[in-house]
């Protein structure tokens, strides 16, 4: 039975992408109301930002729900947990045949501003 239990939660947990962080200035954390904008790697970043840190998403070797927009909201989550409203991508690597997952680098800003009026990534349904 042990061995059961240990086996799910391996697969659960290896189900995930794996994130990589580097949070070097967290800020006080956001509620569910405030907005995140999603820059993708055209658009620019804003003047007078302040970086709270990176989050970098990878393929496990077991991933499933590692679309864009999946990785996106896993984002947002993280940046609101440090206080940041903006998700900027900044390196992306689309499924190929070594995975079937996006791999992204992506920065965490705090704009003071408001981030509805910046140009931005929309999020859709998968």
């Amino acid at each position: 039975m042990e061995r059961l239990v240990v086996l799910l939660i391996i697969v659960v947990a290896g189900c995930s992408p794996k994130i990589k962080s580097n949070l070097t200035n967290a800020q006080p954390a956001l509620s569910a109301n405030d907005e995140v904008a999603f820059l993708d790697l055209k658009h620019e970043v804003p003047q007078k930002v302040v970086k709270i840190g990176s989050l970098k998403f990878q393929d496990s070797g077991f991933s499933t729900d590692c679309s864009f927009n999946s990785i996106l909201n896993k984002a947002r989550l993280e940046a609101r947990k440090n206080g940041a409203n903006i998700v900027k991508v900044v390196e992306k690597k689309e499924p190929d045949l070594w995975s079937s997952c996006y791999r992204l680098n992506i920065d965490l800003y705090k704009f003071e501003g408001s981030v509805s009026s910046l140009p931005q990534y929309k999020l859709t349904l998968d």
